[in-house]
């Protein structure tokens, strides 16, 4: 089980290095937003963080 565990949060903090490295500080904070939204069980938080990677990785509507 703590194999599990360490494995997840390595996968976890890769994937969170990816998204910063690709979207800059608003994808961590929309990646934040969302992860603290599940687990809180907010909706509301977790559509705010949701909106706002799908608002990263769309772009400008231009």
């Amino acid at each position: 089980m703590p194999a599990l565990a360490l494995l997840s949060a390595v996968l976890f903090v890769g994937f969170e290095q990816i998204v910063a490295w690709q979207y800059g500080a608003t994808g961590v904070v929309g990646l934040l937003l969302l992860t603290v939204g599940i687990k809180a069980k907010s909706p509301a938080v977790s559509s705010a963080g949701a909106v706002v990677l799908a608002l990263l990785m769309t772009g400008p509507a231009v």
